[in-house]
């Protein structure tokens, strides 16, 4: 079951690629393609959604947890690397997540890429992205992790850019691209750090091995430095590019440039949580180095506050869910960083469905709205979309966390408030940092989700009045999707919490998730934390809806006074805290000018000056010299024979006289 689910997508994305090719000029035989490819890749995703559920329960309920090994894949001395699939509660989990919400992202490109002129390619696509991220999700060992890793970087560039006739989808595309893979070369040298440790790089053997190395000390750059904690902050720097941390998290609004279907299927249950997989899968390994953990907790905790702020202030209704996402990969990152991995996995599931339905709703009213993406041009106009309205509004219910404690909440209200929770009780310097912008960033999140659905729903229509006459809802396959990723929006989280955080945690968890209590009981101490700790995240959220409602309903002149008193902050929110403006000095313009340099000076005057220009011309021009020699006249080469042979006889006779 778990090989099919794995490789089922897989399957499809090559019958959808081979549909590509097929040449066809009839609108009926194209049409009949289209429908093949979606039907192929649809149906496979399905199935593989509902193995991967059969595969979940039978790791949970009859802990059938172990390795699938199919093949091995490298044997080169110490190193051997088998093609294995790793079933435990943490890949199960994966499994679920990743399949389901893929498989309604499929349907919903469905209607979603109906006019479409490349629908076989765009879901070849979908489905080749989604077989590397559950590659990922189940890799035994490291090289094939890895192999996911680059997979979905790969087909990433593939779907950002799908649409390659704009410039702006080519331009995110490669920068997404560029990016990833200043993550990966980390994430590559963490890999070979660990060889060097462990002289394996399967898991299994790997976290076998950790308590006996945990001492040990690896000398770089003329020094020593505790080898775990080297290991740990480059399979991080990796796991930072992939779920675009602050540094590297420039690609991820850019994303935005793909259709939306993309955007959900990067940013909610896939590639973005690559990275906090990776920290919970390598927990055995982090919990041996506070270093490394008061890094991602340092980082995840600006993350998530650098994002909400940024939030705030963009107009662009996918770009302000895209920052939502990168603050709650914040989130998440803390939550490992004090060591309460399974609260970090559990807002990852979650956030995949409420994510996935904001992501969806909002490519819903980009429908609506005739490719309308700027909310300053909608407005008012719920009462013509109310389907997608109500869905809105439990999607961002869930992302703000709101619900009533000890009776009824949205996912996002349990795993939101234990990854709070857990960060305060850690009672460390770095969890207190996380703990307070974490509750700065619960006040931001509510502000800007509300902003979001008062700017695009209510008010009066801004839109160009013949947008406006035709916004309508959208048709079933793509509403019915989104009401699948409600009903997990609403109760995922309740359901759920009690395996994953609760009492039960620890027999659901097993061995997937590795925990030294003694050391680290930041998730234990949880459960005991004052009341006003509990409810904080909670009075944050409705602050922050408040606030929303006062600025753009009660006194929706407010927010223009407010950036025109304030232009120097509302500016550097606008422009992302100049975050590319920075790298583009640093980084691009200098590459750029070397590049020039090399081309114009190396390439052009020393390359192409002695080689084609040069030495080639000089030969060329003596060729045609020697050439013109041939007259075809005799008396002219019986002169030339005469001046040889005067040459030749003068030669001899200063020879000899010398």
């Amino acid at each position: 079951m778990s090989a099919l689910a794995v490789f089922l997508p897989l399957i499809g994305a090559a019958i959808a690629g081979v549909l590509v090719f097929v040449p066809t000029t009839d609108k009926d035989a194209k049409h009949s393609l289209d429908l093949a490819a979606q039907l192929v890749t649809c149906g496979c995703m399905l199935t593989a959604a509902l193995f991967a559920i059969l595969t979940f329960v039978d790791v949970v309920s009859h802990k059938n947890v172990g390795t699938v090994e199919l093949f091995t894949w490298i044997d080169s001395g110490t190193l051997e690397v088998s093609w294995a699939l790793k079933l435990d509660t943490l890949s199960a989990v994966m499994l679920c997540v990743v399949t389901v919400v893929s498989s309604m992202i499929h349907i919903y490109s469905v209607g979603y890429m109906h006019h479409d002129p490349s629908i076989p390619r765009f879901m070849c696509y979908l489905s080749l992205f989604t077989f590397f991220m559950l590659m990922l999700a189940t890799a035994d060992n490291l090289v094939q992790l890895f192999f996911g890793w680059e997979g979905v970087g790969l087909v990433s560039y593939l779907l950002i850019g799908f649409w390659y006739h704009r410039p702006s989808a080519n331009a995110a595309a490669i920068k997404a691209f560029l990016v990833n893979r200043v993550g990966d070369f980390g994430f590559a040298l963490g890999i070979f750090t660990v060889f060097v440790l462990f002289e394996s790089v399967t898991l299994d053997t790997v976290f076998a091995g950790v308590e006996g190395r945990k001492d040990a000390v690896i000398h770089i750059f003329g020094g020593d430095f505790h080898a775990l904690t080297v290991a740990c902050l480059l399979l991080f720097v990796g796991a930072m590019g992939k779920s675009a941390q602050l540094g590297l998290h420039t690609w991820l609004p850019d994303a935005m440039e793909g259709p939306t279907p993309v955007s959900a299927l990067i940013h909610a249950a896939t590639m973005v949580t690559a990275g906090v997989f990776l920290v919970a899968r390598m927990s055995p390994l982090f919990e041996y180095s506070d270093v490394a953990l008061t890094a991602v907790t340092i980082v995840g905790a600006s993350t998530a506050i650098f994002a909400a702020t940024v939030g705030c202030v963009q107009n662009d209704i996918k770009r302000v869910i895209a920052y939502s996402t990168c603050s709650q990969l914040g989130y998440m990152f803390f939550a490992c960083g004090v060591s309460a991995y399974s609260a970090g996995v559990f807002h990852l599931m979650t956030h995949a469905f409420f994510k996935a339905l904001l992501f969806l709703g909002a490519g819903s009213v980009i429908h609506a709205m005739s490719d309308e993406q700027d909310m300053r041009k909608m407005g008012g106009i719920w009462r013509a979309i109310p389907y997608t309205y109500g869905l809105m509004w439990v999607g961002s219910l869930a992302l703000a966390g709101i619900g009533i404690p000890g009776a009824f909440g949205f996912s996002g209200f349990y795993s939101k408030d234990i990854i709070l929770e857990a960060a305060y009780s850690a009672h460390t310097g770095s969890g207190h940092y996380a703990f307070w912008l974490g509750i700065l960033a619960a006040f931001l999140t509510a502000f800007y989700s509300w902003r979001l659905l008062l700017m695009t729903f209510h008010g009066t229509p801004r839109g160009d009045e013949r947008v406006m006459a035709h916004v309508h809802e959208s048709p079933p396959v793509m509403i019915l999707p989104l009401i699948v990723l409600a009903l997990g929006a609403v109760l995922a989280g309740g359901v759920a919490v009690d395996y994953f955080v609760g009492e039960q945690a620890g027999e659901f968890w097993g061995e997937a998730i590795r925990i030294r209590g003694e050391v680290h009981p930041a998730l234990e101490h949880a459960h005991h934390v004052p009341l006003w700790v509990k409810l904080a995240p909670l009075v944050a959220g409705i602050g922050g809806i408040g606030l929303a409602y006062v600025m753009y309903s009660i006194a929706p002149s407010l927010p223009g006074a407010l950036a025109n008193r304030f232009s120097g902050v509302h500016r550097f929110l606008l422009n992302k805290w100049y975050f590319d403006e920075v790298y583009d000095f640093i980084f691009v313009r200098p590459t750029f000018a070397l590049g020039r340099f090399l081309w114009k000076t190396g390439d052009g005057k020393l390359i192409d000056g002695f080689g084609p220009d040069g030495i080639s011309a000089i030969s060329v021009n003596l060729a045609r010299r020697a050439a013109a020699l041939q007259s075809g006249y005799i008396y002219h080469y019986a002169f030339a024979m005469l001046i040889g042979v005067v040459t030749l006889i003068t030669w001899y006779m200063f020879v000899q006289a010398g």
